[in-house]
Order: structure tokens, then sequence, then C-alpha cells
């Protein structure tokens, strides 16, 4: 493994600056792997990630781990949180690394006086001892084989849309297969069709997940 300069380097690169929030996910993501005995580097396909957040960190950690969105190695799981569950594929060992709340206040420990927040946790979090910036917790975690990397097991077609679905991610309503943006309202809404009419809104259905 790479030492914690070297990786904050390769993280700042990808994610294009380095902040604290980096230094937390590259430091919470070499405590997973610690805890696990896996070098991602030694072998790359062992772990699957579940992250908690969409910010910094989520970078660092893919850095760190070679987990990605594209590769169904990384998964995002938004519960807001600056946490992250590292699960080793081989063993089926998983375990759970949340940043500490009570990290922010004992920064100021670590870094000369003065400086802006920002600035000074991203000095202090370099430094902080590990029981002080993250906490460990083994997990289980119940992994699906639609969810596992490797070609789609399973094909469907909306009946409304027409487009396909992946990996049993569609909802039956009553006698019809809809994927989930027509089943239940979709985060987009479409403007007007090729004709310049307005498109109904979707309307949310009866549903339950395969």
């Amino acid at each position: 493994m790479r030492d914690l300069e070297g990786l904050l380097e390769a993280s700042a690169e990808a994610h294009g600056h380095l902040c604290a929030g980096q230094v937390l996910g590259v430091r919470m993501a070499l405590g997973a792997l610690s805890w696990l005995g896996v070098d991602p580097e030694r072998e790359p396909k062992r772990l699957l990630v579940y992250v908690e957040i969409d910010r910094c960190a989520a970078d660092a950690i893919g850095v760190v781990t070679g987990c990605r969105l594209g590769k169904r190695t990384l998964k995002h799981v938004d519960y807001g949180k600056m946490a992250a569950t590292f699960v080793d594929l081989k063993t089926r060992r998983a375990v759970r690394v949340a940043a500490l709340e009570s990290a922010r206040a004992l920064a100021s420990a670590y870094a000369p006086a003065g400086l802006p927040r920002d600035e000074a946790q991203l000095i202090a979090y370099k430094a902080m001892p590990d029981e002080e910036v993250y906490g460990l917790q083994e997990v289980q975690v119940h992994i699906s084989p639609y969810d596992l990397p490797g070609h789609a097991l399973r094909r469907v077609v909306c009946a409304r849309c027409g487009e396909t679905i992946n990996d049993c991610r569609e909802v039956i309503s009553g006698d019809e297969v809809l994927c989930r943006a027509c089943a239940y309202g979709a985060y987009y809404e479409p403007v007007a069709s090729k004709d310049g009419a307005a498109l109904p809104a979707l309307q949310p259905a009866a549903w339950h997940v395969c």
C-alpha cells in the first residue's frame, strides 16, 4: 500500500483539490483495509464498498480502494453520513467505518492556532490518532447476486417508457413491469414531446420491488 501522503496526492489529482474530507476518506479507507487485511493493489477485484455520502470522501475512498461505480464495486447509499462499509468479497467479512463528530472539536489541538477551520482540519486529520478520527464496527452485508460486479444477469423492458431495466431494478404494478421512474416518479420531468405537446406527469403506482 502507498503511504498517506502519496494517497492524498492521488486523491487530490482525481478530485481536483485536497480538502479535509478527502483526508478523512483516505484514512477511513486505510483503516478498513488494515482491518480486513486486504491490499487492493495486489487483489483489485476483492473489494466492494458502500459509501454513505456523495462528497469529497467518496472520491478519496475510490482512489484508495480502486473501487468504481462503473465497475459495480462502489455503491452509493444516500444516508448523508461520512461513513462507508468495506466488504471483502473473498471472505465476506465486512467493516463499517464512520468519521467521529468529536474529531471536529479535537482538530484544534493538532493544528497551529489562528488558521481557518477548514485548513486546520486538513492539517489535523493527517496527524490525529486513528481512534480520534473514525470508529470501526464489524457488520454483515447481504449482497444480492444482482449487485455483484460483472455482466447484467437480468434485463426487462418497462411497459410504459420502453427503456431497458438491468438487474432486477424493475417494479411490478398489477400486471405491468415498470422502471422505478415510471412506477413512482422520476427525478427529472420531460419538457415536451417531439411534436411540442406537453407530456403528462407520471403517476405513482402501487408497486413491489423484485
